[in-house]
């Protein structure tokens, strides 16, 4: 039997000896290559932190002791260790083990940390609850990678763990000179002298007890760390090197990334299962060149995301012009702020998601001063496998209320690239561009326009107007087929520019005796919540159903059947839109409709 089907959880590991540990490093790495080339996910990451890991759970006796990862998609050999192989063969999909920490999986998992630069604070506020309670029979542990500390809330944390020396806290800090991509600034400088053995540390100019560099997948030189930092009782650093994608050629090979995250794929070859066809992505970064070689002013930023936010095209041509600021969204954009201001027109590029962190920056450092600076949000809406913490759903709710922030959302490629070249072309402030994870697909050409929407589909009388944001153009007009097939008349239109709100909106909403919006944001305050407000203003009584995303944290699973789960199938919305017109048709009756 393999030593891996004897573990159940972590306590079995102390019953092995160095040669057993090291061996089931090897399984380890064998069932990571296995079963995440299958699924897709983080396998560059993972293993990297094989023995660190086998270590870790060797010295600590986890859950009473709180190991904390940061980021959580370096945590599937941890998920393993504590009794979750079995769910691995569904990695990221419904029914499987998430792809980062998940308190409903286990006791082992405190907190779902899967935003990256959070753990320490964490940890703090861990020790300090400790201290307060008199309580010294556990330990807290942080692993948090030399990528994630070039993130400012890692540093307001060290500030603070620093000024309580009688707390016992370990850091490990996991330095493998990455994030996504190689770490930059000045901490990579820093970590790279330590490496070399150079120096005084800056760990230790603040206050905080230093231990390494220490060989990371060197299980007993890890373990004696471990214990040492254990026995100094207080904040200690223990500064571990370890290679993400150790151990499988097609990871080690990978200058871009070491295979940071995966689709499906051959495992012996390492290439891809499928391809879904042109990304999103792929379209701005290639339009993003275009526009760049037509203005020299263009400069795109990016937080540690250059390939997955689709800049590498333009740093490749244009290195000097693609700015890596490490994990610091609020610098980036506040950084942005400061390049407006200088003459340059910055593009930020950035996951939805990870926007919310600079909120404050963009309302105040931005929109208040007016700066053209453009925003393009991948991974906008539903992203599904990733799970709750990764789905973009929130930008149209909290950004439609910075002032003077205009906001487009691409039906297709066609529109992304029209979009991008209007919003770097605008000067009278912010723009910000959304589009989801994954292809494309086919252009969804306009039948006509009214006023500055597109109108997509014109069909019968004025039954319906179905107002389609972005992607779910696709959806909009299943719904709209489904509807006419039941003797439903359908206008469906495209908006482009989501906020501010058209005003032809109102007027076209006049003239039907229904409206509804789609849209793959929250339903509370997205771009539905903001016309519905547009028609009461304008004294318009048509009534609007907005058709969103459900105000809950989404659970791991497929784009498509996270969006089903959501109601955004074109069978839900045409069985409520034919409710809603059958209790229309009980109340008044049918008029003729006004032509558009």
């Amino acid at each position: 039997m393999a030593l891996l089907d004897t573990v159940r959880d972590p306590a079995r590991l102390r019953e092995l000896t160095a040669a057993q540990l090291r061996d089931l490093a090897g399984e380890i790495r064998a069932f990571l290559i296995d079963r995440v080339s299958a699924s897709g996910g983080h396998l560059g990451p993972n293993l990297g932190v094989v023995e660190l890991t086998i270590a870790l759970h060797t010295v600590f006796e986890s859950p009473r002791d709180r190991l904390l990862w940061d980021t959580g998609h370096q945590s599937y050999v941890h998920k393993i260790l504590t009794g979750r192989q079995a769910g691995f063969d569904r990695l990221r999909k419904t029914g499987g083990v998430s792809g980062y920490p998940s308190r409903d999986e286990s006791e082992h998992d405190l907190v779902e940390n899967s935003h990256a630069s959070t753990a320490l604070s964490y940890a703090d506020g861990l020790a300090r609850a400790d201290a307060h309670l008199g309580r010294r029979d556990r330990a807290t542990v942080a692993i948090i990678g030399d990528g994630a500390m070039t993130g400012g809330m890692a540093w307001e944390a060290l500030n603070n763990i620093a000024g309580g020396p009688d707390r016992p806290l370990v850091i490990v800090l996991n330095d493998n000179g990455r994030s996504y991509a190689p770490t930059v600034g000045g901490l990579a400088e820093h970590l790279a002298d330590l490496r070399s053995g150079h120096g005084a540390t800056l760990f230790e100019q603040l206050g905080l007890l230093y231990l390494g560099p220490v060989d990371g997948h060197d299980i007993t030189a890890v373990q004696d760390a471990l214990r040492q930092a254990v026995a100094l009782e207080g904040p200690v650093v223990v500064h571990v090197i370890t290679a993400k994608g150790r151990g499988y050629p097609h990871t080690e090979s990978n200058e871009l990334d070491l295979g940071h995250a995966v689709k499906p794929m051959d495992p012996v070859t390492g290439l891809p299962l499928g391809s879904s066809g042109r990304s999103f992505t792929a379209v701005f970064g290639e339009k993003l060149v275009e526009l760049a070689e037509a203005r020299a002013d263009i400069v795109a930023i990016t937080a540690a995301m250059t390939e997955p936010t689709g800049l590498l095209p333009l740093q490749r041509r244009h290195p000097g012009r693609v700015i890596d600021v490490g994990i610091a969204e609020q610098h980036a954009v506040t950084m942005a702020a400061g390049l407006s201001m200088g003459g340059v027109h910055p593009v930020v590029a950035i996951y939805s998601t990870f926007v919310n962190r600079a909120l404050d920056q963009l309302l105040m450092d931005v929109a208040l001063h007016r700066r053209p600076v453009t925003f393009v949000l991948d991974r906008s809406g539903v992203t599904g496998d990733d799970g709750p913490s990764h789905n973009g759903m929130w930008d149209l709710s909290v950004l439609q209320v910075v002032p003077g922030l205009r906001i487009a959302a691409p039906r297709d490629g066609t529109r992304l690239g029209e979009l991008l070249a209007e919003a770097v072309a605008w000067q009278e402030g912010p723009t910000l561009l959304r589009f989801p994870k994954g292809s494309a697909g086919d252009d969804v050409p306009a039948v006509a326009v009214f006023n500055g929407l597109d109108v997509l589909r014109r069909t019968g009388p004025s039954d319906v107007l179905i107002v389609s944001v972005g992607a779910l153009a696709g959806l909009a007009l299943l719904a709209a087929e489904d509807l006419v097939a039941r003797g439903i008349g359908v206008t469906v239109v495209d908006p482009r520019w989501v906020n501010p709100v058209n005003p032809a909106l109102a007027d076209i909403a006049r003239r039907h005796r229904l409206a509804i919006t789609v849209e793959d944001n929250s339903r509370v305050g997205g771009v539905g919540s903001a016309i519905a407000q547009a028609l009461r203003d304008n004294d318009v009584r048509t009534p609007l159903r907005e058709f969103g995303i459900p105000r809950r944290f989404l659970q791991h699973g497929s784009r498509a059947e996270v969006l089903a789960a959501c109601g955004l199938t074109a069978r839900d919305i045409t069985e409520a839109v034919t409710g809603l017109i059958t209790d229309l048709d009980a109340r008044e009756p049918v008029g003729s409709g006004v032509e558009l």
